[in-house]
């Protein structure tokens, strides 16, 4: 059964320091770093960084650039793209072959022992592929960071399976997930804004009413307050919150739920892993800001979840 567990991370104080590093320097597991969809190897550095110096675990990113990403278009010409019964290969084996060369970097790191793959995003899923396509030898521990996990339910009007069927694939074709000593998943969503219908119980002069805030007009994703005063604000935020829910749709086929701004909660966890979802964490480390808007690899958030990377 998966285990879930919530936490506001904001208001928790840090549990592990370079103090307490020493105790497990001399077995941790290296880590691969999986990229998300859009992101390169670079957005990932103060992960790394933070994971080496702050708790000694050594990591390797994979290679990725943002316009490797362009190669995905080569799926435009799979008929199973139009169908919607899109498979990870032979599309995604450009990025599949640049994490292997990570993980072979990783396993020498590792000498001999185990490691951990931390996938991002997209990366969680592919992460999944990889390892039912190259084998889990020494890999020990899937960790995933806002991975949309499910594929869309179908059915839903108005919502469009935006993978073709990559992530059916995956839910159909690649091994569940577990909590063993042999490999250990978990599966950590955030919730940092939730999401709304397009068309409310709002009225419509509200809707133009925020549709006409200026472009500069500060926005805040979570509204806390009943002021009526900062009624723009308020405005605003409702008018992000129902931009945010149509993306939360696609992917689960509801708008109305918490997630981490793209990635719903309820996606990115899995049945058989160890479930945690963390309050005010948003999804991508492009646009972040460790106080105000921080995301999972943020050093406050990095330190609640780090425990698994060293156990």
């Amino acid at each position: 059964m998966a285990m879930a567990v919530s936490f506001s991370p904001l208001h928790l104080k840090p549990s592990f320091h370079s103090s307490s590093r020493s105790q497990f320097s001399c077995s941790l597991r290296p880590a691969v770093i999986l990229p998300g969809l859009g992101n390169n190897s670079g957005d990932y550095d103060k992960l790394r960084l933070l994971l080496k110096e702050r708790y000694g675990v050594h990591s390797v990113v994979v290679k990725v650039s943002r316009i490797d990403w362009l190669r995905n278009a080569a799926g435009l010409l799979d008929p199973n793209y139009w169908r919607g019964t899109l498979r990870p290969r032979p599309v995604l084996d450009w990025y599949l072959k640049k994490t292997d060369e990570a993980i072979q970097e990783a396993k020498e790191l590792a000498q001999g022992g185990t490691l951990s793959l931390i996938g991002h995003s997209a990366g969680g899923w592919l992460a999944r592929v990889y390892m039912e396509e190259f084998g889990i030898s020494q890999i020990s521990m899937l960790l995933t960071l806002g991975t949309p996990h499910l594929p869309p339910p179908k059915g839903v009007p108005g919502v469009i399976d935006q993978t073709r069927g990559l992530l059916n694939y995956v839910d159909k074709n690649c091994s569940k997930a577990g909590y063993n000593p042999e490999l250990k998943f978990v599966c950590i969503a955030g919730r940092y804004i939730q999401g709304a219908r397009l068309f409310g119980d709002s009225d419509a002069n509200t809707i133009l009413a925020a549709a006409s805030i200026s472009s500069n007009q500060p926005t805040p994703e979570l509204a806390i307050t009943n002021d009526s005063s900062n009624s723009t604000d308020l405005m605003a935020t409702s008018l992000r919150s129902r931009f945010v829910g149509q993306g939360y749709k696609q992917v689960c086929g509801e708008s109305e739920v918490w997630g981490d701004g793209v990635v719903p909660e309820v996606s990115a966890h899995l049945e058989g892993a160890i479930n945690i979802s963390f309050d005010g964490v948003y999804h991508s480390p492009v646009g972040s800001d460790d106080e105000l808007r921080p995301w999972y690899g943020s050093p406050a958030i990095l330190d609640q979840w780090v425990y698994h990377l060293l156990h």
